[in-house]
């Protein structure tokens, strides 16, 4: 799939550049490979919470840590994915001339087509 050319619809049938799409697919693959790996750190964490060992418990602290760090970066991921999502659909907006694209009200504008 990689390298692969994307293009989309969005609900109000705005045009996503494939780029865009690409940059999406991109972050949500890290967002989920740092979830899964926060999975992990969860289920070790655990298991060391679990054997009450003095070495597994003073583990934790550095594995907890660990976890926090993703944590900020899926935050930080889900925030860029917001911002480019919010700058790709102003600019399709403003590039689309057919009207039907949303205003900044949330509102549908539809241009009429008068008779030449």
């Amino acid at each position: 799939m990689e390298g692969d050319t994307f293009s989309g619809l969005v609900g109000n049938g705005t045009q996503i550049d494939g780029k865009v799409l690409q940059t999406f697919q991109k972050s949500f693959v890290q967002v989920q490979d740092i979830l899964d790996q926060n999975r992990l750190l969860i289920n070790e964490i655990n298991q060391n919470h679990e054997s009450k060992i003095p070495d597994n418990l003073s583990r934790n602290v550095g594995l907890i840590r660990e976890l926090n760090d993703n944590i900020r970066r899926v935050v930080d991921l889900y925030a860029d994915l917001s911002s480019s999502f919010t700058k790709s659909m102003e600019t399709s907006s403003e590039g689309d001339s057919s009207g039907g694209a949303l205003k900044s009200d949330g509102k549908a504008g539809h241009k009429r087509n008068r008779p030449s």
